[in-house]
């Protein structure tokens, strides 16, 4: 067994720390600029071109190398960063990334601005401007604070109140609690019909196409206003399944086409049902039967030509009678006309109602 020189182990060992250091050590012309908040690492130095000419497996080595020597210079940087244990101090060590320098560009468009709505137009054009309150009032009442808008808001609801004080110059015997319910409907009856033209204009503006013009002084006839509601419901993310419903509303939501909407079967589920839907096309198809109901066919037909031949009857006796022939045919209505219509009765038999058998 030949000797081992110690020389010769040093030497080796050397290297393979040399080597080591040489995995983690990037010398670079340029220094690369860093944004550690997105871990974006922009290298400046120019590839030597000569390499990447062509395609073949020396320019996909060399690729690789310069995409590793890169990835190595920002993860050093990383190591530098201050760092900390999660979850305790057998937990994993995350570093603290710093703010990112460089906007990344968006994946979808930038949102659209809201359109202002009725009272915003009105404040812009008359100055006014919005005073920020408080959302917490103090209730002399209840001696706490409480919110100054909604439920258990401060000074309670009057329409909710054990007392309610006849104002000046009302009637005396009208009942002032159902006034004050009464106003409180109307009040948001009103609100919610704002609400609804605020949704409708803001999407008539976002549209392409554009609508028809509505007026928003409180001139809409029925269909305009079934239509903005309509178009207010389905603006919601749940196409208005859970929106509250209006008096006289039908109760399925109504889809954003207005018709109904197309089912079509399901791709995995019961093969058996498919399995005889395909058989029944099948037969219709190598059947020399026609698929048509002829007897129902037929009888369609022929209630359309009736009607359509009553019409026509119809048609011809109002263009022959005039107004001074319905003039004279009134009187005669109960003479030889009603007594054409009645049905000539049958003589009774002498001797009693009852025939009498022999």
């Amino acid at each position: 067994m030949a000797a081992v020189r110690v020389e010769a182990v040093l030497a080796a060992a050397e290297e393979q720390e040399a080597e080591k250091r040489r995995s983690i050590t990037v010398e670079k012309e340029l220094e690369l600029e860093y944004d550690l908040g997105n871990l974006l690492a922009v290298d400046r130095n120019p590839p030597p071109a000569a390499a990447l000419r062509g395609a073949g497996p020396r320019r996909e080595a060399l690729l690789r190398a310069l995409a590793r020597d890169n990835t190595q210079l920002l993860v050093s940087r990383l190591w530098e960063l201050p760092a900390e244990r999660a979850g305790g101090a057998g937990g994993p060590l995350v570093a603290q990334l710093p703010e990112p320098t460089f906007r990344l560009p968006r994946e979808k468009p930038a949102p659209k601005p809201r359109p202002p709505t009725r009272w915003e137009q009105f404040a812009r054009l008359k100055g006014i401007r919005r005073k920020k309150k408080t959302s917490l009032v103090w209730d002399e009442q209840a001696k706490e604070w409480r919110r100054r808008w909604g439920y258990r808001r401060a000074g309670g609801d009057p329409s909710r109140a054990w007392l309610a004080e006849v104002p000046a110059g009302a009637d005396p015997e009208e009942d002032q609690f159902a006034r004050l319910r009464r106003e409180k409907r109307e009040r948001v009856a009103r609100n919610e019909l704002n609400r609804l033209r605020n949704l409708a204009r803001a999407h008539r503006a976002g549209s392409a196409v554009p609508a028809a013009p509505l007026h928003p002084t409180g001139h809409q006839d029925r269909d305009e206003l079934r239509r903005v509601a309509r178009v207010a419901r389905v603006s919601t993310a749940s196409l208005g399944r859970f929106q509250p419903r209006l008096p006289k509303e039908p109760a399925e939501p109504p889809s954003r086409s207005g018709g109904k909407k197309r089912r079509f079967q399901p791709l995995l589920g019961n093969l058996a049902a498919e399995r005889s839907r395909q058989l029944e096309l099948l037969r219709d198809m190598g059947s020399k039967k026609p698929v048509l109901d002829i007897t129902r066919a037929v009888n369609k037909q022929l209630r359309q030509e009736e009607a359509e031949a009553a019409a026509a009857n119809k048609g011809k006796k109002q263009s022959k009678r005039g107004k001074r022939g319905r003039r004279q045919q009134r009187p005669g209505r109960s003479g030889k006309k009603s007594g054409a219509r009645r049905q000539p009765q049958q003589q009774k038999p002498a001797g009693g109602g009852r025939r009498k058998k022999a």
